[in-house]
């Protein structure tokens, strides 16, 4: 089997970014496996120029991994289009003042970190933002024009775009509907690569079921956490994948894709992972959750008839009628033979 490209998500305040590859260790593992990084641009500092630039010496791709400060939300989503588009405008001055080169632009399409940290912390009053939101369909249009927009700028400059998305977006998607979108602030639209982030660290026992399950449908697999991130909603206390976790994950991954990005390089510095990558077998078998696929297909099969029908509502109801008619109809009978 033919080794995957990997992508190591860095998602490091400025400081940090600068200790992680202060002594050159990291940057010639990355050399070495040949692996590409996908940098949190978290900040338009001259630490963070520095470090992109040596990288760049190296002959690291880098790609530029499109962030807003957390009082933004931090996440791109429906919400911030506007704040995304001005973000953009200074990070291309940035890049321009710092001679910074990038192999791509990195979009995540996540729901506003302000609205998790709530939810996480029983605040239970921004529900009604939230559904507010969901039932603002010209809102969400409106969002989905900017973005599109400023794909269509980020390409006409020159970059790939990809978008770091959760996986239930593939089944919104083909169901033809936008309700979980409209409910979590998320915004799906068209890139030269998508990335599903299947980290199944984040979901419990059926994790890698998850990870089975899409897999097979995704163009790129993101896997992990090996630890690291933004604090928010309780993720940073989830235990990181262990190695055997992790190289099954990413066994299982290159099953289907030849691109694969791993949530996070500070995260497998710190584990230790970086240094056994290299003796990673990626032709040893994996054997799939068998039982717990099938539940997480039945499950994505009855989510998808839920979008379907809030996409198509009117023949929701016909349906409910033509059912309940039929119910109706068939305890008359009974009853009749009864008596």
């Amino acid at each position: 089997m033919q080794t995957p490209q990997l992508t190591f998500f860095c998602e490091l305040p400025e400081e940090a970014l600068q200790a992680l590859f202060a002594d050159g260790a990291v940057t010639t593992a990355l050399v070495n496996l040949r692996a590409t990084v996908s940098l949190g641009i978290l900040d338009l500092s001259a630490g963070r120029a520095d470090v992109v630039r040596r990288l760049n010496r190296a002959g690291v791709p880098v790609i530029a991994w499109q962030l807003l400060p957390e009082d933004e939300g931090y996440w791109f989503n429906l919400d911030n289009a506007p704040q995304a588009t001005a973000r953009y405008a200074a990070f291309k001055a940035w890049s321009a003042a710092h001679n910074l080169q990038w192999a791509g632009v990195g979009i995540d399409i996540e729901p506003d970190i302000r609205d998790v940290g709530r939810l996480a912390g029983g605040e239970w009053r921004v529900l009604g933002k939230i559904l507010r939101r969901a039932l603002d369909r010209e809102r969400f249009e409106a969002a989905r024009a900017l973005y599109k927009a400023l794909v269509e700028q980020m390409q006409a400059d020159g970059y790939r775009v990809d978008s770091y998305h959760i996986p239930l977006v593939v089944d919104e998607r083909r169901a033809g509907a936008t309700l979980v979108q409209r409910l979590l602030g998320l915004v799906d639209i068209p890139t030269d690569r998508e990335i599903l982030m299947l980290y199944s660290s984040f979901l419990g026992r059926g994790g890698y079921a998850v990870l089975a399950s899409y897999g097979p449908e995704a163009g790129g697999i993101a896997v992990g956490s090996t630890g690291g991130g933004v604090s928010v909603g309780g993720a940073d206390a989830i235990p990181p994948l262990s190695w055997k976790a992790f190289s099954r994950d990413l066994r299982a991954a290159a099953r289907w894709c030849e691109d694969i990005h791993i949530f996070s390089l500070e995260g497998c510095v710190r584990a230790g992972y970086l240094e056994k990558l290299p003796a990673l077998d990626w032709a040893e078998p994996v054997t799939l959750p068998a039982s717990q696929l099938r539940r997480v297909t039945l499950l994505r099969r009855i989510a998808y008839a839920a979008l379907w029908v809030s996409a198509h509502p009117l023949v929701g109801v016909l349906a409910l009628v033509v059912l309940l008619s039929g119910a109706i109809a068939l305890l008359r009978r009974v009853g009749r033979r009864r008596t």
